[in-house]
């Protein structure tokens, strides 16, 4: 294991829980980026495969620390930072992969160049998505999903982007929340607008789509919507008790929806009506401000027909419409409806969900 003089540039850090069938092609990967001098810091959550010992053993041009941390995301991350010996710092999944051998150095470069020409320090960085191993189905899907990772907005940044800042930017938004074990990502993302600026980087990053082939692509998608409501309303209850939401990678298999539709429930029905109605009113408001998203699709149905490498470059639908849809979708009594028929249907559409075709 190599120990390069001097201090690097940037400490990119990954979190791993038995992650032994990964690691070795990320070592490989990022052991072809070049431009840049980083340091890799690999944070084990208890992994009980051979995880540890690969990393221990592992030979690299750059420098590799592991330290072990107790399992969940957002606490590995934060305890990685603590190793981190670089004026940047890259949070990367244990699967993602660059097929461009400058991809590190670009993303800092564009970020430096951008912090100037705006004067504004407080800018965050995320790569553009692709996904890996989606077994040929669904091109369609991930397309959409690809160029919704590429739009700069809330809900639309996550973490298999791979999130890179100043040292100085996460000690000002940081750390990571821990009190969930997933939703880390969404979470800090949410403080980057909050505080600052993202920026899309000139490079892609692939990651695996092996939760959504284990788990179901639409019904690992119906939760995600599901969570994210949760998170936007402030309905932590559910994310804290409901089952299942978001298992570790080793763990994934096809979702059972009927653990989760017990769990909303057992919740709602606990709470006094006012608080059912306000909770549907919320999850209402929430729909109709993402219902951009459907101008996204048509966009990538037409992109695709062009070109079926589209990836949301190009959003004449979006541009167009978005103003008009959103005037309607900000009138109360459209709001008001829609929540009626959250509270009457929508979660009865989860209870059935367990019966939706395996796909």
């Amino acid at each position: 294991m190599s120990n390069p003089v001097g201090l690097p540039e940037l400490s990119v850090i990954v979190p791993t829980l038995n992650e032994e069938g990964t690691l070795p092609e990320l070592l490989e990967n990022l052991g072809q980026q070049r431009g840049i001098a980083f340091e890799l810091i690999i944070v084990d959550g208890g992994s009980r495969d051979d995880t540890r010992s690969l990393a221990a053993s592992a030979v690299t041009d750059f420098h590799l620390v592991q330290v072990d941390s107790p399992a969940g995301r957002g606490t590995q991350f934060n305890a990685g930072v603590r190793w981190a010996r670089g004026e940047w710092l890259l949070f990367l999944h244990a699967d993602s992969r660059f097929a461009d051998p400058t991809a590190l150095a670009r993303g800092v470069g564009h970020l430096i160049a951008e912090s100037e020409r705006l004067a504004a320090p407080l800018i965050a960085g995320r790569f553009a998505l692709r996904f890996a191993d989606t077994g040929g189905h669904h091109p369609g899907v991930y397309a959409f999903y690809e160029s919704k990772a590429r739009q700069n907005r809330p809900g639309c940044i996550h973490g298999d982007q791979g999130f890179l800042l100043q040292r100085q930017l996460f000690s000002r938004l940081g750390p990571f929340a821990t009190d969930l074990s997933f939703l880390e990502d969404e979470r800090f993302a949410e403080r980057v607008f909050q505080q600052g600026k993202w920026l899309l980087l000139p490079a892609e990053i692939t990651t695996s789509a092996r939760r959504f082939v284990a788990e179901g692509l639409f019904r690992r998608q119906w939760l995600n919507a599901l969570i994210l409501n949760a998170l936007a309303v402030g309905w932590f209850d559910f994310l804290r008790a409901a089952p299942g939401l978001y298992r570790v990678q080793d763990q994934a298999g096809r979702i059972d929806l009927r653990a989760p539709a017990r769990a909303v429930w057992g919740l709602l029905r606990d709470r006094p009506w006012r608080e059912r109605w306000r909770l549907c009113y919320d999850s209402a408001a929430f729909a109709l401000d993402n219902a951009w998203q459907l101008l996204l699709v048509l966009d990538v149905r037409l992109g695709l027909r062009r070109n079926r490498d589209f990836r949301g470059e190009k959003t004449p639908c979006l541009d167009r419409w978005e103003k008009p849809l959103r005037r309607v979708c900000r009138w109360l009594p459209g709001r008001f409806f829609l929540a009626v028929g959250l509270g009457t249907g929508g979660y009865l559409l989860l209870i059935f969900g367990s019966r939706f075709p395996r796909r």
